[in-house]
Order: structure tokens, then sequence, then C-alpha cells
């Protein structure tokens, strides 16, 4: 099966970029944390929520609540491709940052995936 890139791209030669399985593995992750709940048709429970919190108040509470919202729906909707080793998340004014741990469980190598959106 072939690896879709995230957003999509062409190449320069007119064919589809296919991402080495790290890269194609940290987009899955991108798009479970910032797809909007509903925002898939078939799909109304895709996500993480993370952009639900974009309207609230900036506090350590939001960081924890960010944490455990990324933390469970990794592991549902990647967690055959990965172990979650940690889930780290931040605020600092204005922005999210987010932080993680995994192990790829089709070869073992650890990997880290870090994220900051502006809230």
């Amino acid at each position: 099966m072939s690896n879709f890139p995230f957003p999509f791209a062409i190449g320069a030669d007119g064919a589809t970029v296919q991402p080495g399985s790290d890269r194609h593995i940290r987009d899955m992750i991108e798009q479970v944390l910032f797809t909007r709940r509903g925002e898939r048709v078939n799909r109304p429970d895709f996500g993480a929520g993370v952009t639900e919190l974009l309207f609230s108040e900036n506090a350590p509470e939001l960081a924890a609540a960010a944490q455990h919202m990324v933390q469970a729906a990794l592991q549902q909707w990647l967690g055959n491709l990965i172990e979650i080793l940690s889930v780290e998340t931040g605020s600092d004014g204005s922005r999210l940052d987010i932080v993680i741990t995994y192990r790829s469980r089709d070869d073992g190598q650890e990997d880290v995936a870090r994220f900051r959106r502006q809230l």
C-alpha cells in the first residue's frame, strides 16, 4: 500500500510524493491531533479535539486536558501502528506545545514528534 504525504504533494516528476515510514507516521499523528471532531463525514469521532480548545483560557489545566485528549485519540486511531511512550503538553502565553514520544510497532524505532500551535 502506498503512503500519501500530508498535505498531499506532487513531486517534480509529476508523481505522488512517497514519504518514508517515519514521516508518514508523523503526518498521521498531525492529522489525528488537528482534525476537528465532526470534520470527517464518514468518521465524525475522528480527531483529538485539540483545536476545540482554541478559545479556551490558556492555563495549566488546558495543557493537562490536551495531554489526556491526545493520549486517548492516538491510542484509539494509531494504536495498531505506534506505541505511545509519553505525551507532554505545555502552554506558554497563547501557545500550546505538544511533544509525543512513540515507538513504531513495525520496526521498534523510537521517535519524537513536536507540534506548536497558537491558541
